[in-house]
């Protein structure tokens, strides 16, 4: 795929310019796009809210079987994650046939491609990570931090098991522990750090210099070793053993930032520029 229909942040595609966002399940093994961004763009309309109650109005069929078509999921929004309407590829084409649009054969064709490349990367998770290795190169980052990325994420992946098996629930302990290891080395929420880049729904890994990925991967290198050490159960006991993993990569970070006179954790991005992609509303 070319830079015009790819993003490093798999949750938002793009098609001609325009986003769309879209949400895995992972039980079903299939992808879920949120409809009115889909409407957006092939209905060229800016209220497409509207647009689908008229739509629906107008097919009376489609109106009867939207309760199937249709299925609120979690999606990031300027206003934080909320439900939107989403619907999987099948769904798509059943409102696509209710929308005229000479937009529609293309997208159709596009929408089949991005739709089918998550399920080749169960199949074969190589795919997937030389997809994200050609991602990166697109939007700019150097061999080096593509390097640092992947073996971060590996050590993530090993954090995250650990917590698995040790009684942490998926979701939101996972983010709080996170966020406690995060603000425990750059002293900022992932929040915070976000807003210092000018990220929106933009992944912040994505966007970290080198230096900032050594030490998130330091920090959680550690904070892993501290709680298979300690044999950390359930959220109270990782929580303690994240706040001594991001202490070393704390530490670490300010001996240097005292050697160097730099400072580690930084505004730079990898974003496009804006005028290149519109935004959602």
């Amino acid at each position: 795929m070319d830079k015009k229909s790819t993003s490093p942040n798999k949750s938002i595609i793009i098609f001609e310019n325009m986003p769309v966002r879209r949400v895995w399940n992972e039980k079903q093994e299939k992808w879920y796009f949120a409809i009115v961004d889909i409407v957006a763009i092939l209905a060229e309309s800016k209220n497409p809210s509207s647009y689908i109650k008229d739509m629906r109005r107008r097919d009376t069929e489609l109106s009867k079987g939207w309760g199937q078509i249709a299925t609120p999921l979690m999606i990031k929004t300027k206003g934080g994650p909320q439900r939107v309407n989403c619907a999987n590829i099948e769904g798509i084409f059943r409102i696509i046939q209710s929308i005229p649009s000479k937009k529609a054969e293309p997208f159709k064709r596009w929408l089949s491609k991005v739709g089918y490349e998550r399920l080749q990367e169960t199949v074969n998770p190589e795919i997937a990570v030389n997809r994200a290795r050609k991602n990166w190169k697109i939007f700019g980052m150097s061999e080096k931090w593509i390097e640092q990325r992947m073996r971060g994420q590996e050590i993530r992946n090993k954090l995250t098991d650990y917590w698995s098996e040790s009684g942490v629930k998926e979701g939101i302990e996972y983010a709080k522990l996170n966020d406690v290891i995060h603000r425990e080395w750059t002293g900022l929420t992932t929040k915070q750090h976000k807003n210092l880049k000018k990220l929106e729904n933009e992944s912040l890994r994505n966007n970290m210099t080198e230096a900032e990925l050594l030490f998130t991967a330091l920090a959680e290198l550690s904070t892993t070793k501290i709680a298979k050490k300690d044999e950390s159960q359930g959220y109270n006991e990782n929580e303690i053993s994240a706040k001594k993993g991001g202490g070393i990569a704390k530490n670490a970070k300010q001996q240097l930032e005292e050697a160097t006179g730099e400072k580690i954790v930084s505004p730079k991005n990898y974003l496009p520029p804006k005028k290149r992609i519109k935004k959602i509303k």
